[in-house]
């Protein structure tokens, strides 16, 4: 299975649709900045289940701005990042994890690529920013390594 995770793609659809198309994933994740590019995308890959959380740039969003879900058995947290404070460091966002029990927690917002292990075993995972930089994250859930920073 691969999951990919993308991040602030401030209406760069275009590295978007070349990072599917080369790594042709089974799930896609948005973390916002700007979820309208999520939604775009969705229609381009009507068959490609994508999953999001709206950013600091999504204006008045109704979609929760945290979410928990699943993919083979691996517990994945997600958030843009800005409800916890990551430009300031990542404490929040593990503690977050922790709390519940994740395997991987994913964050945007900053546009700096970031995928390490902690001791415990918890992915802190930050794609970067697909426009800025072209960068991505790849988790493979039941490989190892679980995740992979990727550019296109």
């Amino acid at each position: 299975m691969k999951v990919l995770v993308f991040s602030d793609s401030h209406r760069a659809l275009s590295g978007m649709r070349a990072a599917v198309d080369l790594e042709r994933p089974d799930y896609v994740i948005h973390l916002g900045d700007l979820e309208r590019d999520a939604q775009l995308l969705a229609q381009e890959y009507p068959n490609l289940p994508i999953a999001g959380v709206p950013g600091n740039c999504d204006g008045f969003a109704t979609a929760p701005l945290q979410l928990l879900v699943t993919y083979a058995d691996t517990k994945v947290l997600m958030s843009h990042g800005h409800i916890w404070n990551v430009k300031s460091g990542y404490h929040a966002a593990i503690h977050a994890a922790r709390r519940c029990q994740a395997d991987v927690v994913l964050f945007g917002h900053t546009h700096v690529p970031y995928c390490q292990q902690e001791e415990d075993g918890l992915w802190v995972v930050n794609p970067g920013s697909i426009r800025d930089s072209g960068s991505y994250a790849i988790l493979t859930p039941g490989q190892t390594p679980l995740c992979r920073l990727a550019r296109i």
